[in-house]
């Protein structure tokens, strides 16, 4: 691996490091700090927040139900603007969220996440989780 290859790898592992550290803290602030520009897609429930403001609101709504949310990283891959990430997540349901009531349900899913950046920066989170799993859980 070309030097430079190597150093943007070293860097993008340190972004997602400290972007997991902020996600396991819960503080929205936190975690926006870690954005170039904060996006958050959720493919498995079809969600898309796009900007500090929308991604703020998810992270305080999704703190209320998760408040212990836990990521366990099992593998990173690297490519030119993404970085791939095989994840356990797992936590406590105290809701509400939507319709959903809050169960008190512990659940943990492996989930798939795209860890995107542009000029340097982390510029989205696409996660991708089977919802169906995660509700059998839940309920």
């Amino acid at each position: 691996m070309p030097p430079d290859a190597e150093s943007v790898t070293v860097e993008r592992e340190q972004v997602l490091h400290r972007h997991l550290e902020a996600e396991r803290s819960g503080d929205p602030e936190r975690i926006l700090g870690t954005f170039a520009h904060p996006r958050y897609e959720l493919v498995g429930s079809g969600r898309v927040y796009d900007g500090s403001d929308e991604v703020r609101r998810y992270l305080v709504e999704r703190a209320h139900a998760f408040p212990d949310l836990a990521t366990e990283v099992i593998s990173f891959w690297h490519s030119p603007s993404v970085v791939s990430a095989e994840l356990w997540l797992s936590g406590v349901y105290r809701g509400p969220v939507g319709d959903l009531g809050a169960a008190g349900r512990r659940f943990r899913v492996r989930t798939a996440c795209f860890f995107l950046f542009r000029d340097g920066g982390l510029v989205g989170v696409r996660a991708y989780f089977d919802s169906g799993a995660l509700a059998r859980q839940l309920a």
